[in-house]
């Protein structure tokens, strides 16, 4: 989502703010601005749009220094315009302020400084912290601070910057990240919302936790609560390759991050099967080992892509270790009192490790008393943080907005945690072996179904321009179709939906007629026939269909009007491959009919908000 970058240091701080910017574009943003002191005066320019309309107005600004801060809104509290783009300034102009997050008692606190004749510019709930810092100062920057921090509910990441204190750069943070990043050269100093925005200038970071402050200048930094208590925050060594950042000749991040998957895969699982033993070793479980034991029912939260993946895990934990699972959406989890009994274990799962409403869900967990485990891709992030131990998808870097390589990480590491788990019980070690020899084949598997790619991009041309898509699955692949209709509405802005295929009589079937074509994720297994009189009742209605199955296509002759047959592995393991198709017919429509792949609209990466 929103994005923040801050700089203080011995450089010129415009290109270092704008460099960050760009590096954050991926978050989703509708509108760009800085702030910085110049001359011991403080100056702002804001554009709504890209950042390229940021640069245009910048580049006629003869401003130099060495302190400042930047932002990429996403906007929450009104519409997308350069007045409602950050920073903010307060009513005396001394302050600066940018802000990700949503402050829930905005409106009180804008009623009450209104009363006291404070005049608003802009629809945000940000702007209230701009003003409230400027009432309580009183020449101290960090006292003004702290006491508007205490004054706010809800969630915030903001840096601040006052032209009273032309030194000194305040960062702090509740619910949304904020990391300071401690610069190679002595008196250089950065605060980011992600550290993909200054991974070019440092490795060392310290991650804020809720309720931090950091108060941040060239002779250095100081961490507080916001009781203005000192407080002791590790320096953390980051592992990122600026390489992953970059497209490397492909058209959009998206599609480079289609074709990754092989080697995400295999970094998923590397030094995590034994292969001789049948089984996996999960370091981040190692803690929790004997409590896997006992466990007699598990919860999985997730949001959006991270849930479908948690379906995929409800049907191979169940089968494999026999233990109750359910799967929660987190934005719902928290607000119907969930029972949580003893031996009741949650996996909560999101690929940035800071989504708003899975760490809710976590506390609400915790606070019931559960073990709360994290499955993310972010190390260092609030997930991370947050959970009693979890594991890592090593997918690397994912920069396109509609996840992909996240997805099949996620489902990857759920067919780890349930062989773990069902060795535990009742998998025997012949067939731990066989699923543990399956995962090895994964990654070339995948590989192999990537050589569809022109196939499905021919397909792609014949439906560009319809208005809606149904996707349709059974069992392993039910949970894929709701995930690849998911992908096409994300990216192509067509109305797609996603049901098991049975379920399409029961009310579906009514939208069938040429105009709505149907994929049909359809591998040749013990339900294949059952899903082929899916796809006949759909033909004898009209309907177009778009099967992915496996083995021998012929069987569908006279059924289907397209046929992309993926090779086959193990059930269990089969949503791996069979997404990748569905992951490609998104991209090649969205691109035919010109969309932003890679940022679609009104979508962000990492929503921090709830």
């Amino acid at each position: 989502m929103c994005g923040i970058v801050g700089y203080v240091g011995k450089k010129d701080v415009l290109p270092i703010l704008m460099d960050g910017l760009k590096k954050l574009e991926y978050r989703g943003y509708d509108s760009a601005g800085v702030a910085m002191i110049c001359d011991a005066k403080l100056q702002t320019e804001r554009a709504s749009g890209k950042i390229a309309a940021l640069e245009g107005k910048i580049k006629t600004c003869p401003w130099h220094g060495t302190l400042g801060i930047a932002h990429t809104r996403w906007a929450t509290h009104g519409v997308p315009s350069e007045a409602n783009a950050h920073p903010h300034l307060s009513y005396d102009k001394k302050f600066a302020v940018v802000h990700n997050g949503i402050i829930e008692n905005y409106a009180a606190i804008k009623a009450k400084l209104e009363k006291e004749g404070i005049r608003f510019s802009s629809e945000t709930d940000t702007e209230v912290i701009a003003h409230l810092i400027a009432w309580f100062y009183k020449g101290d920057f960090l006292k003004a601070v702290l006491k508007a921090l205490n004054q706010l509910e809800g969630a915030f990441g903001i840096a601040v910057v006052c032209e009273d204190a032309p030194d000194t750069l305040i960062g702090a943070r509740r619910g949304s990240p904020l990391v300071l990043g401690i610069g190679e050269e002595a008196g250089e100093y950065f605060l980011a919302s992600d550290v993909s925005a200054i991974v070019n200038y440092t490795h060392k970071v310290v991650y804020l936790d809720d309720n931090d402050v950091a108060v941040i200048r060239k002779s250095g930094y100081e961490m507080l609560n916001l009781n203005s208590q000192s407080v002791q925050r590790e320096v953390q060594k980051i592992d990122f390759d600026t390489s992953d950042m970059a497209k490397s000749g492909y058209d959009h991040f998206m599609l480079k991050e289609i074709f990754e998957q092989p080697e995400s895969l295999q970094n998923t699982m590397r030094g995590r099967l034994l292969v001789s033993d049948g089984n996996a070793k999960l370091s981040g479980l190692h803690t929790n080992i004997e409590e896997l034991r006992s466990i007699n029912r598990i919860i999985i939260t997730a949001c959006g892509t991270s849930y479908y993946a948690g379906m995929v895990g409800e049907y191979m934990i169940e089968e494999l270790a026999g233990i109750p699972v359910e799967v929660e959406y987190a934005s719902e989890f928290r607000y119907r009192n969930p029972i949580i009994n003893p031996g009741t274990l949650v996996f909560a799962i999101s690929q940035s490790g800071e989504t708003a409403d899975t760490l809710a869900a976590m506390k609400e967990a915790q606070n019931k008393g559960a073990t709360v485990l994290g499955i993310c891709n972010v190390v260092g992030s609030s997930v991370a943080r947050v959970s009693n131990g979890g594991v890592y998808l090593h997918a690397g870097p994912e920069i396109g907005v509609a996840s992909t390589k996240a997805f099949t990480a996620q489902v990857t590491v759920l067919a780890m945690i349930a062989l773990l788990l069902g060795r535990q019980r009742r998998v025997s070690f012949e067939e731990g072996m066989e699923i543990t020899k399956a995962l090895e084949e994964l990654p070339s598997i995948v590989r192999e179904t990537l050589k569809l790619n022109d196939q499905i991009k021919e397909i792609a041309k014949q439906f560009t321009s319809v208005s809606n898509f149904l996707y349709l699955g059974r069992h392993y692949n039910y949970p894929v179709a709701m995930e690849g209709a998911l992908k096409l509405k994300e990216i192509s802005y067509i109305h797609a939906e996603g049901y098991p295929a049975a379920e399409m009589k029961h009310g579906p079937i009514a939208l069938i007629d040429a105009q709505m074509p149907v994929v049909v994720v359809a591998p040749q297994d013990a339900l294949f026939d059952k899903i082929v009189s899916n796809i006949r009742e759909i033909k004898s209605r009209g309907g177009r269909v778009i099967v992915i199955t496996t083995d021998d296509p012929s069987r569908l002759n006279g059924f289907a009007d397209h046929v992309i047959c993926v090779p086959k592995i193990l059930p269990m393991l089969m949503p791996v491959v069979t997404c990748i198709p569905l992951q490609l017919l998104a991209y090649h429509i969205a691109v035919l009919r010109g969309n932003d792949v890679d940022q679609p609209r009104n979508l962000a990466k990492s929503v921090t908000v709830e």
